[in-house]
């Protein structure tokens, strides 16, 4: 477990649902505390997609240090387990130069992994994990989850039939090891942060406030260059089920790209889907997350809330 001494905050946490103003948040706080931005974004990992996935800009990167943004590319897939043993050592970097990391992003399976620890993995020979993959792409996800609906049931009852990567991994996990992953991930292993000893902070924007971020921004990507991102992601020729393909808009631009949409139908598909994306988020954070995560509706820091959030953890506190 990472772990300040002197009884000081391990790290402050900044979660939300897409466009809900995060990184803005995390930037004006970052800059006034002396903190360093940790990206806990699935898709912000990736080097080939910078405006689709609202990565930090370079005048934001030059303001305040950032780790852990477009590092990987887009040919990878990337699991919650690379991603936490990566902002483990982040952190301990940060803490041990006596700065407070400031974890932001809106994969919720990361901090719960952050904070209540991640079941260990078994590795995947690559002949295993090879052939499923192969088999993925020559039989679709649909026949795949038939399989594993017959061999472990429990798993193939909480996966889509469409998720393609999510079930090849059940697959290899039952090849390599004779076990269920759902058995596997319920051992959970020690977290990396001590949820006591953190800011939390969820920010819940109205729906509508919500819904008009969203549409303005998408558009702004458009404009500003997303197609030429999707171009250039189309010409890797990968693999339509590699998260980078299916990360919120893509699909839309590549369909105009590809002739099958006009861009303004395309613009408005690719927002659509962003906002039941946004709507899937914030289910997702009412119900998993607890009471104690700081719940605030807009982004904006005051210096009230700067007080709150920076005191010394007391019970029912951040």
């Amino acid at each position: 477990m990472v772990k300040n001494s002197g009884g000081q905050m391990d790290a402050i946490l900044i979660a939300g649902p897409t466009a809900s103003g995060k990184s803005a948040l995390a930037l004006d706080l970052a800059d006034r505390i002396g903190g360093v931005i940790v990206n806990a974004d699935s898709m912000q990992v990736y080097s080939a997609l910078h405006l689709l996935t609202a990565r930090p800009s370079q005048a934001d990167t030059d303001q305040v240090e950032h780790r852990l943004y477009g590092h990987r590319p887009a040919d990878q897939t990337y699991s919650t387990g690379e991603w936490m043993r990566e902002a483990a050592e982040v952190i301990a970097d940060v803490q041990s130069r006596g700065q407070v990391p400031i974890i932001v992003g809106g994969t919720g399976l990361y901090f719960e992994a952050l904070l209540g620890g991640l079941a260990t993995m078994p590795d995947i020979p690559e002949p295993v994990r090879t052939a499923r993959r192969a088999e993925l792409q020559a039989n679709g996800p649909a026949a795949m989850h038939g399989e594993l609906a017959r061999k472990d049931p429990e798993t193939a009852a909480r996966l889509s039939p469409n998720d393609g990567q999510r079930i090849a991994r059940a697959l290899e996990v039952l090849d390599a090891t004779g076990k269920s992953i759902s058995v596997l991930q319920a051992a959970r292993g020690e977290p990396v942060l001590e949820a006591a000893n953190t800011r939390r902070i969820l920010l819940m924007p109205e729906r509508d406030v919500l819904t008009g971020r969203i549409d303005r921004r998408f558009r702004q990507m458009v404009e500003g260059g997303a197609l030429d991102e999707v171009r250039r992601l189309l010409d890797l020729h990968l693999d339509p089920s590699m998260p980078a393909m299916k990360a919120i808009g893509v699909p839309e631009l590549a369909a105009h790209l590809n002739g099958d949409l006009d861009l303004e139908n395309a613009v408005d598909q690719g927002a659509a889907a962003t906002r039941r994306y946004a709507k899937r988020q914030m289910t997702w954070f009412r119900n998993r997350f607890s009471e104690d995560w700081h719940r605030i509706s807009s982004p904006t820091l005051s210096n009230v809330d700067l007080q709150l959030i920076l005191r010394q953890p007391t019970a029912g506190s951040l």
